[in-house]
């Protein structure tokens, strides 16, 4: 199975110059503990931003929420897939790099944020055992 079809499709993005406030609440309302990051035009995607990176960089930092923006919490690295790679693949990058998602890409070429796939994309999606894996790897090196 591709990544495309399993991965989570509408995903959300906030823009660098963002407050950590602003990705705070972004994250509440959805859900989630990750975000994309893109330029002021949101056509660039310039790093991803999560729950943990605003705590670390920002709040244990004793800076202000409401005035430091999303760039100064954000990782540059952003470690990322192919839609049109194999599950099993994802799989096998996330346990590699220890970490739970991938920002998915549409093609080497143009390289637009299409989506993101998690560990528990791939499980919902028929491979457990590669989702197992990967997890369990994930968990050791903690």
């Amino acid at each position: 199975m591709k990544i495309a079809d399993a991965m989570t499709k509408s995903i959300d993005t906030i823009t660098g110059g963002s407050s950590i406030t602003d990705a705070a609440r972004k994250m509440r309302d959805m859900g989630t503990g990750f975000l994309p990051v893109t330029d002021a035009d949101q056509e660039r995607l310039i790093g991803v931003t999560t729950d943990r990176d605003m705590v670390i960089r920002c709040l244990a930092e004793g800076k202000d929420p409401s005035h430091t923006p999303v760039r100064e919490a954000m990782s540059e690295k952003v470690l990322y897939c192919f839609a049109n790679d194999e599950l099993d693949a994802a799989a096998q990058s996330m346990a590699d790099q220890q970490v739970y998602r991938l920002v998915v890409l549409d093609s080497p070429e143009s390289k637009r944020l299409s989506g993101i796939i998690t560990v528990g994309d791939i499980r919902r999606h028929g491979d457990e055992a590669a989702a197992e894996r990967a997890a369990e790897r994930i968990a050791d090196a903690a």
